[in-house]
């Protein structure tokens, strides 16, 4: 709970892990999300049917045209070019990025982590700087969010609980000593305007004149100037995800348009990404190096250990991907077929045609497969023939009768016979709708 699902309007809605948002009209299958709703004490809802489904990967392939347009692609280039035979170009920012990104600290502990993360949050806004903290989960955004009330620092939170006040949260993130607590959605591809954005501002007004705009639009100018000099938003993460993407992400809403801004990353040995992933060697030295408690340590060598961890985990996901695909490939020929042909009977005015051709090539696999071309007749099944077709036409087809009176019928003669048959209980179908 609070990490995978949260309970919203008496229902289990699921959690986005990589951006934090909820997934409402998402279900779990093969009855577990109705064990949670057990679990949880709301009303259990049925099962739901998946009828069609499809990988990304095959759904999107299906474009002749494919193109994308995104911040954070250079990580996963080798993936676009395999899977999609795209290529990604990165074009240079408009003006120059001069963000500051720090080393990452690493602790030993997550407390010892949380309680630094604090610190640097009192520290930028003592300084006059908007600060944006970067969460994995609701639950660590709420732990970090009570730290804060207990430090009596104000501050404000945004998570699948209250994604409804997203836009108005993100256009006052810059504000000077702002501080904002999100998980992954933080806004993502809008920009946090220093200062504040003072035309939301404007339009939140109570009145809506021109000289109320002129006022607000002075007053930001001067809150502008004043986290500029201060240098900027600062981008705090709690930790590392499993992507480098998503950290750029984060990392990536500050030091926007040639703003000034800075982040850091926060880390303890007790972090998913550190405790599975790290090696062992690392985890060796961190522990015997005899750090203080708080102490933590930062170089770029040990920024650089991390990330080589989360390009191994990026390989392995990009790995189960891939097989997926391969798996999904043999699938989607055959789902290819049944669009095709579903796709041919939604556009035919008439599909006489089309139901004579699929009836003859059912009777013709049927023979094939009870009556075998070349075999003795000691082989062939034709009661099971009979029930067979008698399954799909709902006809009995009197084959064994038919062999026993003419012993000369040959498979040309038996398809004729039986779609001569199964065609004028069609048509006697037809016309009497």
């Amino acid at each position: 709970k609070d990490i995978d699902y949260i309970i919203q309007e008496n229902e289990v809605v699921l959690i986005d892990e990589n951006t934090g948002r909820a997934m409402p009209g998402r279900r779990l299958a093969d009855g577990l999300h109705q064990a949670i709703e057990q679990k949880e004490g709301v009303p259990v809802q049925m099962e739901s049917q998946t009828l069609a489904s499809s990988t990304f990967q095959n759904y999107f392939r299906q474009y002749e045209k494919l193109a994308g347009m995104t911040g954070t692609a250079s990580t996963e280039s080798q993936e676009f070019l395999e899977i999609y035979g795209l290529q990604v170009l990165e074009i240079p920012t408009n003006v120059p990025m001069i963000r500051t990104e720090h080393n990452d600290a690493v602790f030993l502990t997550q407390q010892e982590k949380y309680a630094s993360v604090v610190e640097e949050i009192e520290k930028y806004r003592d300084s006059g700087n908007p600060i944006l903290v970067g969460t994995a989960s609701l639950e660590s955004s709420e732990l970090l969010s009570e730290m804060l009330r207990t430090k009596k620092i104000e501050h404000q939170i945004l998570n699948a609980k209250n994604h409804a006040k997203e836009a108005e949260i993100i256009s006052q993130a810059g504000k000077p000593r702002v501080v904002t607590i999100a998980t992954n959605m933080a806004g993502r591809g809008t920009d946090i305007v220093l200062g504040g954005n003072w035309e939301a501002e404007f339009e939140y007004s109570a009145e809506q004149n021109e000289t109320t705009k002129q006022k607000i639009f002075n007053e930001w100018e001067i809150r502008n100037a004043e986290v500029i000099k201060s240098g900027g938003l600062h981008v705090i993460g709690t930790e590392r995800n499993e992507s480098r993407r998503i950290d750029n992400q984060l990392r990536g809403r500050s030091g926007r348009q040639g703003d000034p801004g800075s982040s850091r990353f926060f880390l303890s040995l007790e972090d998913n990404l550190m405790r599975i992933f790290a090696s062992k060697q690392f985890q060796g030295v961190m522990q015997n190096l005899g750090l203080e408690n708080g102490e933590a340590i930062e170089h770029r060598m040990l920024s650089g250990a991390i990330e080589r961890a989360q390009k191994r985990v990026e390989g392995r996901n990009f790995d189960i991907r891939k097989l997926l695909i391969e798996y999904d490939n043999m699938a989607n020929e055959q789902r290819q077929i049944i669009y095709s042909q579903r796709n041919s009977i939604l556009e035919s005015e008439d599909i006489t045609e089309l139901l004579d051709s699929m009836r003859e090539t059912v009777i013709v696999n049927q023979i094939s497969l009870f009556i075998p071309e070349n075999s003795p007749e000691e082989q062939w099944d034709t009661k099971g023939l009979e029930l067979s077709l008698q399954h799909d036409f709902g006809i009995h087809f009197e084959i064994t009768k038919w062999l026993e009176n003419n012993s000369n019928l040959e498979e040309k003669d038996l398809l004729e016979k039986i779609y001569s048959i199964a065609s004028v209980r069609y048509k006697s179908k037809t016309n009497s709708i």
